[in-house]
């Protein structure tokens, strides 16, 4: 994640806010429902800025971070990347205000989404589903749920408020105007409870364009993508990775009888897409490692090797095959080889796709899944876990590797006379590694002038010598 040093200072003052009334349900949902997927530091910051805002209040006093980071017993790297968590799961909105060198923030606490709208928002309880597994999942949902009143037996027998009250003409003019002076004065409002807004999700990453170009009015009406719908798409395709031209055809399979798109049918149709294309398992919420592209304008220019880092650990392992093979799909075979090792040795994605092109170019070219496995294991039992470190581990043990790509077949009757290795394409990054061991071998290289009569002359005049 961006470094905090950018963005707060432990001098820095905040205050808290509440949009709206935050109850003890609240807390529950939060507790059982939120914590699983933002984990302990960002629930632990959530509740500390909760509880700096009095009961029955909207505002809290104003602060340095110097105290959370003492309440907590956190640095303030990890009060910031908490802090992102709870920002990127929709609990809290962040405001900025700079003057005179010194900064200023708001932290909006936001309400949670209520127990309903959690287990049918279609992102959240499915990685819930897959944080806690089906058994604690259904105990959350009974837990939040109770028997329905069956009121079909009975008849409803409430009054109106006519039926109840009159409305008497007072004689007495009204001084005020009542709807004016039931206004909030200027800088203030009521205090109330708003409804969670769910995850902010950026709906410019799908192109709704595109989308609709390919959906005649005659297939689906235009009426029929309401806020919901697009939301629930914006949502299925950043959770399944569909595309525009993908879900096109899940909305096709979603239309009910009256023209309307089934969100069931809807979600449904792209678990099945999902589970056709990678099986049975759910997708999972992690964290971003790397820094968002939208904050590096305000960042410093990356050097060629942060340029080439930065796109192993964020480039999926089909689009580096792809761009290795100048944009052309990647076969079946290859993808299934890099699946397997892949989830066989759960390699994070940086390193995996260090391995991807390191194989490629020390085999001509071809995914030999054999030696990938066998680095790949190698590499798990190291416990490499950055794109960097598994640069650094192949320049190491080129040497290894390359006996292991070879397979030690040579004849041993030939070993007097070798014949030289052909030289392979490296990667970029493996250059530098392979020129410092060459100057770091003290073996000579062998000639290609060997003359071998001249040797052989001198090997029978020294026989001679031995028998004299």
């Amino acid at each position: 994640m961006k470094k905090h040093w950018n963005e707060i200072q432990p001098i820095d003052q905040y205050s808290v806010a509440t949009n709206g009334m935050l109850q003890e349900y609240d807390r529950k949902i939060i507790t059982f429902l939120y914590q699983p997927l933002i984990g302990a530091a960002s629930y632990s910051l959530f509740m500390s800025l909760w509880g700096e805002v009095e009961e029955n209040r909207l505002w809290s006093i104003g602060s340095a971070h110097y105290h959370l980071m003492n309440v907590l017993s956190m640095n303030l790297q990890d009060i910031y990347e908490a802090r992102l968590k709870l920002e990127g799961i929709g609990l809290l909105k962040v405001y900025e205000k700079k003057s005179e060198g010194e900064r200023t923030f708001i932290y909006e606490l936001q309400r949670p989404l209520t127990s309903q709208e959690f287990f049918h928002d279609g992102m959240l309880n499915v990685y819930l589903y897959q944080k806690i597994g089906r058994t604690h999942y259904m105990r959350l949902k009974n837990f939040f749920s109770d028997h329905a009143v069956d009121t079909e037996q009975y008849s409803e027998i409430t009054r109106s408020f006519q039926d109840v009250f009159t409305s008497e003409q007072n004689i007495n003019f009204l001084q005020h105007d009542a709807n004016t002076d039931s206004e909030p004065e200027g800088g203030k409002r009521f205090i109330q409870d708003h409804s969670g807004q769910g995850l902010p999700l950026d709906d410019v990453d799908f192109d709704f364009s595109l989308l609709l170009a390919g959906l005649s009015e005659a297939m689906v009406p235009r009426k029929a993508f309401t806020v919901k719908v697009k939301e629930t798409v914006v949502k299925l395709s950043y959770l399944y990775g569909i595309d525009p031209l993908q879900m096109k055809n899940l909305l096709l399979s979603s239309i009910d009888s009256e023209d309307e798109i089934d969100l069931e049918m809807l979600r449904k149709a792209a678990r099945d897409w999902y589970q056709i294309q990678t099986g049975d398992q759910l997708p999972d919420l992690t964290a971003r490692t790397t820094s968002a592209k939208v904050n590096r304008k305000a960042d410093k220019p990356l050097s060629k090797e942060d340029e080439l880092l930065d796109y192993l650990e964020t480039t999926s392992p089909k689009d580096v095959l792809a761009d290795i093979s100048n944009g052309s799909n990647p076969s079946k075979s290859d993808l299934q080889a890099v699946e397997e090792v892949l989830m066989s040795q759960k390699l994070p994605i940086g390193v995996m796709n260090v391995l991807i092109q390191y194989v490629l170019l020390k085999t001509d070219m071809k995914l030999t899944k054999g030696y990938m496995e066998k680095i790949a294991s190698h590499w798990a039992r190291k416990k490499v876990s950055t794109a960097g470190e598994a640069m650094e581990l192949a320049k190491n043990e080129h040497k290894q590797y390359l006996e292991w790509a070879q397979g030690k077949k040579e004849n041993p009757t030939s070993s007097r006379r070798r014949k030289p290795v052909r030289t392979e394409k490296l990667p970029e990054w493996f250059r530098e590694g392979k020129e410092s061991e060459t100057k770091e071998d003290p073996t000579p290289p062998e000639s290609d002038d060997y003359d071998f009569e001249a040797e052989k002359k001198k090997l029978e005049e020294e026989l001679k010598n031995f028998r004299k």
